[in-house]
């Protein structure tokens, strides 16, 4: 099923980009997770699970730049509406078989718009972060997947992925 514009809730009747007026919404618990991969050599992933990298603690500065995206979402996207977090957790997982580092975020907040978009926003910057870090060793990594797993809270309810 298609969308058509008057679906698309950052157009007015005029198809003029605007910021959603949410001020008649109801403030309630709000969460979204969101998940994302990166692939490398089998190298750069071991200077990573190793903390042999001689810029530091890839996975620790990489959760801080997750956080701090979460926290700048309005800079990123511009019809985002800057919300009052009460949480953000990043979480990585370390596949040493595939040579993939997998983040997974949490944002929630007690407000009148979701948080998807701090929830994305945060894997991407993290994400990045790594490719940023490692890059003088391995220029090939991919970014990979970046997507909502699940959303709670406001008038839509709760919805989560089907894809796996």
């Amino acid at each position: 099923m298609s969308a058509s514009s008057s679906d698309l809730t950052h157009f007015d009747a005029s198809g003029q980009a605007h910021m959603v007026d949410v001020g008649a919404k109801a403030e309630t618990h709000r969460v979204a997770r969101a998940a994302g991969a990166i692939r490398m050599q089998a190298s750069t992933f071991e200077l990573i699970r190793s903390g042999g990298h001689k810029k530091g603690d890839v996975l620790g500065i990489a959760r801080i730049a997750a956080i701090q995206a979460a926290k700048r979402t309005p800079d990123w996207i511009p019809l985002a509406h800057p919300i009052a977090l009460t949480r953000v957790a990043a979480e990585f997982e370390l596949d040493a078989e595939t040579a993939t580092v997998h983040l997974e975020v949490t944002a929630e907040t007690v407000g009148r718009t979701g948080v998807e978009m701090e929830a994305l926003c945060a894997v991407s910057a993290g994400l990045l972060t790594i490719y940023d870090m490692c890059k003088a060793v391995d220029r090939g990594m991919t970014i990979t997947d970046i997507r909502l797993l699940e959303k709670q809270g406001g008038k839509s309810g709760h919805w989560r992925s089907d894809i796996a």
